[in-house]
């Protein structure tokens, strides 16, 4: 989710890896595609509603995730879908799995105590908005 200005990223401080990261989560039975998902967990995690996407699909991010015995889940991959909306405003409202939420300057983004997989998402964000 970008700033109004477009200048800024929020970011969730999330409960579970302690870790500031995009919102998210998984996609629910009842949403339409993984975009109606992402729209929903946007609003769930910040109380931002009524997002457009900017410019489709972002980014595609795997990576392995161990079992888990008490749920009785074995180890598999998580994809992590991400695409780009832009704030109307600047309010937000940490909540679900969120910890905290900030704004934070694309710039700072790699110092905000994040992982490689938003860095990298914001280095092609930046990339996108140059070739434009």
């Amino acid at each position: 989710v970008l700033s109004p200005d477009g200048a800024d990223l929020l970011l969730i401080l999330h409960a579970k890896l302690g870790l500031w990261l995009q919102p998210g989560g998984h996609v629910d039975e009842a949403d339409v595609d993984v975009l109606a998902a992402a729209r929903r967990e946007v609003e769930e995690e910040t109380s931002i509603g009524a997002l457009e996407a900017e410019g489709g699909l972002l980014d595609v991010d795997i990576h392995p995730i161990p079992a888990n015995p008490k749920k009785g889940e074995p180890p598999h991959e998580h994809f992590d879908v991400r695409f780009v909306f832009r704030a109307p405003d600047w309010s937000f409202a940490a909540g679900s799995d969120a910890l905290a939420a900030r704004w934070v300057a694309l710039a700072d983004v790699a110092d905000a105590g994040t992982d490689e997989s938003v860095e990298r998402a914001v280095r092609k964000l930046i990339a996108r908005r140059a070739s434009r």
